[in-house]
């Protein structure tokens, strides 16, 4: 018995260190919502790679009390800092964190 628990916590050990080793996201954005606007910022993080394609979707809260979707595209080339990629009103709060997905593009 003892001998199954020290493979487990050995593999589960070993996994968790692998999370670290992942490659650093090329696109590092951040998002806001409050006094009735919305609005998300993108910078291109890493120099050394390519152009970036990336798609957004973020759940908001409108101020007449419903939820909104609110989804777009944009590319970011190398060295592009604090690009606002989206702007809106009528929001009093985030529902989400915005989802950012990027692809790079050669």
């Amino acid at each position: 018995m003892t001998m199954n628990w020290l493979s487990i916590a050995t593999v589960a050990a070993l996994l968790s260190c692998a999370y670290p080793a992942a490659a650093k996201e090329a696109v590092s954005c951040g998002g806001a919502a409050m006094l009735g606007g919305a609005q998300l910022n993108c910078s291109h993080v890493q120099p050394k790679a390519p152009p970036q394609f990336c798609t957004y979707s973020w759940a908001l809260h409108t101020m007449a009390g419903d939820q909104k979707i609110v989804e777009g595209s944009f590319s970011l080339p190398p060295g592009a800092s604090n690009v606002q990629v989206y702007q809106g009103s009528g929001f009093d709060s985030a529902l989400s964190n915005p989802i950012v997905i990027c692809r790079g593009s050669h």
